[in-house]
């Protein structure tokens, strides 16, 4: 089995991009971070869902020294009641780097198992505009990971797989569900109840909820307001 390393953040699209990359026949190495996010339940979702992996690292990283995010800092994370009140601006709750940090770490560990593939979650549609998960990003990436190995200066190239980026968030919860995804064991709330209920009203959540709604399914995750 060809092996590959899959970012696991304990999300709606990471498990669903694992699932894929699971259902390609690849040998999947998952890695999370612990990096300074204001909580810990996605981690939890995480471990439950990498039973399904070869391999699961939590690798902490303290992004949090930085702060700039309001998942890191003290910042309060924006809420909204629907997801007409989204903007087109880059919210506060973009961590810097981050995916440029976790793809690295993810490339180490691929270089180390002489894994010729990297799978990533991001999405381009229905998201928050993030910089760091626009198909240009990842591409650049792309190139620079083949520059910067030792696999790639001897020919071999690695493929950063991102499934998920040109579909809708209804798509990608219609995916996962055919792939057997227990999206009740994601998260996708940036400002979870101590108890892992999601809060219904940040960006993520109402982007969730409206893939959930737009396909006729329950979202399985607990809301406060449940």
């Amino acid at each position: 089995m060809k092996k590959a390393v899959v970012l696991l953040s304990g999300g709606l699209d990471s498990a669903t991009a694992m699932a894929m990359a699971l259902r390609e026949g690849f040998e999947v190495y998952a890695v999370s971070f612990r990096y300074g996010q204001r909580h810990s339940i996605e981690l939890d979702c995480a471990v439950e869902q990498a039973k399904a992996a070869k391999q699961h690292k939590i690798v902490d990283i303290d992004l949090g020294s930085f702060g700039g995010s309001a998942l890191t800092d003290n910042i309060d994370v924006p809420k909204h009641e629907t997801v007409d009140e989204l903007t087109g601006e880059i919210p506060v709750t973009y961590v810097p780097a981050r995916n440029t940090v976790f793809l690295s770490y993810a490339l180490a560990w691929a270089e180390v198992l002489e894994a010729d593939d990297i799978f990533i979650g991001v999405n381009a549609l229905d998201y928050s505009g993030y910089p760091d998960c626009r198909p240009e990003f990842i591409e650049a990436f792309e190139k620079m990971a083949n520059l910067a190995t030792v696999a790639g200066i001897q020919g071999r190239k690695l493929t950063l797989h991102t499934p998920l980026i040109h579909l809708t968030k209804a798509e990608i919860i219609q995916r996962g569900l055919e792939l057997g995804v227990d999206y009740a064991k994601t998260t996708s709330c940036y400002d979870p109840a101590p108890d892992g209920r999601a809060c219904g009203h940040c960006d993520s959540c109402l982007l969730r909820l409206k893939g959930f709604s737009e396909i006729g399914e329950a979202d399985p995750r607990k809301y406060i307001e449940d």
